[in-house]
């Protein structure tokens, strides 16, 4: 077992660095350049968007999940054990420069992040109460590459409901235990039989479901680790400036404390930074494909905000939570065990169950949106009820089974795996990304004519496999459809005159 872990450390490690790291840094160059830095120009519109009214039904139904609803769908797979454990580990092994490299990835990855879900809302289709969409519909669609969509789709399954969904259960399961002090051979069991029932209840119910309680819980646990970190930053005041320095100093070589060199910072920083916020990885999309909103680019922006939200709010304040906390990384424990030691140091031994709480809440929700990726692309695969109920049980399974394995030998094969969904989502991304770009366009033309943006697929014609824009009640429900078709017709003469 220990040749098989060590082989995909080595074939991970590999991958990442000669393969995926090149093509994501390129990548998100060149759609930052192409779209006009899209990820910082349109800062305003990520929170405009982002409370939008979600269109409804002739029976004033809403059509889908809102907006903000889906954005805290992929905030709950974003944020999850990867800023805690994640940054954790990447400090541990790249020193405070693999931060600096996560903050820029965050930004460069940000107009990746726009571009695939902008795609995914493009080429959603419609489910029973909601939309569903993602790489794999995108590939299906714009590629015409159903056998690439269902490659994806494969990989993403293996990779987020089962294996990361076990991790996160697995560092629940662990916390608590470590938490309680002399713990009984039954806890981590016990744990895993109640992770598991909660799982089945909220699964079992469908993307409504999930989206209310990841609409609740996303907010709260946020909320109380920022708090919990600014309480720890704040006593440790005089350390602010220093670290700081060490961070932008310590990114561009030889890091004396941990031998770290740059190729192996910057390759940390990156990699546990995409774990964390999903960047350009192809999960996110599958979230964001589930809005029902006026025009595909404002879930694109919307996302890019999740990016920004993970990375630059919560993976930092667990950086800085480390960084002034322990001065002296020599040595230093990797992944959450580095985070937990911290606290307790700083605030004592009560801020360990306060974490246990908030990790609880963290690894949770990160499960239920885990879930929720599978779901749309076990549908992508075959729409069967019966093989929509196995997944759902495996799920369960799954997350029962993390809380008591070991957890070396799935991370470093969900480590691989996520490279190459990584590397398919991307390549699909950069030869579909003439058609974001068109949208992008489309949608800041619509805002300097002062008009709330709204799309149509006859808006790109040349365009085949768009299902849910071919008119105007696909787009807007019935209120004022009207005035929106007049809308339209101007923004399509405007275009035609610019031509």
């Amino acid at each position: 077992m220990d040749a098989v872990n060590e082989w995909l450390l080595t074939w991970g490690d590999n991958l990442w660095t000669w393969v995926v790291l090149p093509v994501v840094v390129l990548l998100g160059l060149y759609f930052t350049i192409r779209s006009g830095v899209v990820q910082f120009r349109l800062i305003p519109e990520m929170f405009r968007t982002l409370t939008d009214k979600t269109p409804r039904t002739e029976s004033g139904e809403p059509q889908s999940v809102s907006a903000f609803q889906a954005f805290t769908i992929s905030a709950a797979s974003r944020v999850g054990v990867g800023n805690i454990a994640g940054v954790g580990t990447a400090i541990a092994v790249g020193g405070p420069g693999a931060v600096f490299w996560m903050w820029v990835m965050a930004f460069i990855g940000g107009a990746s992040s726009f571009i695939e879900s902008s795609l995914a809302q493009l080429f959603k289709v419609r489910d029973s109460d909601s939309f569903r969409g993602g790489p794999a519909y995108y590939m299906q669609r714009g590629l015409k590459a159903r056998w690439l969509g269902i490659w994806f789709a494969i990989i993403l399954i293996i990779c987020f409901p089962f294996a990361f969904s076990s991790l996160q259960a697995n560092t629940i399961s662990a916390t608590v235990t470590s938490s309680v002090g002399d713990s009984p051979a039954w806890l981590p069991w016990g744990i895993g039989v109640g992770i598991a029932a909660l799982t089945g209840l909220v699964v079992f119910g469908g993307v409504r479901r999930i989206a209310s309680v990841t609409q609740l819980l996303v907010p709260i646990m946020a909320l109380a680790y920022l708090l919990l970190g600014l309480v720890v930053v704040g006593l440790h005041v005089d350390r602010i400036g220093p670290v700081f320095v060490e961070i932008f100093t310590q990114a561009w070589g030889f890091n004396e404390v941990v031998g770290a060199s740059l190729g192996y910072i910057i390759l940390t920083g990156v990699k546990r930074g995409m774990f964390s916020n999903e960047a350009g990885l192809g999960s996110a999309p599958n979230a964001g494909a589930s809005a029902a909103v006026t025009h595909p680019v404002k879930q694109g922006l919307v996302q890019t905000l999740g990016v920004y939200f993970d990375t630059f709010l919560v993976c930092s304040i667990t950086a800085f939570i480390i960084l002034v906390s322990v001065p002296d990384l020599a040595g230093a424990e990797r992944g959450i065990g580095l985070t937990q030691g911290a606290l307790v140091g700083t605030l004592g031994e009560w801020s360990n169950i306060a974490l246990s709480v908030i990790i609880f809440l963290l690894a949770f929700s990160s499960i239920l949106g885990n879930y929720y990726y599978g779901e749309s692309n076990i549908e992508f695969i075959t729409t069967r009820r019966s093989v929509l109920t196995g997944y759902r049980i495996l799920v369960v399974v799954a997350v029962l089974v993390g809380s008591v394995a070991g957890a070396d030998l799935v991370w470093n094969f969900a480590d691989g795996v996520m490279g190459l969904m990584a590397l398919t989502n991307l390549i699909a991304i950069g030869l579909l990304s003439g058609i974001a770009f068109r949208l992008l366009k489309n949608y800041t033309d619509q805002r300097r004519a002062g008009r709330d943006p709204v799309f149509t697929r006859d808006i790109l014609p040349d365009i085949s496999g768009i299902e849910c824009w071919e008119d105007e009640l696909s787009v807007t429900g019935p209120i004022d459809l009207q005035t929106k078709r007049h809308q339209t017709e101007k923004h399509r003469d405007h275009l035609h005159h610019q031509d």
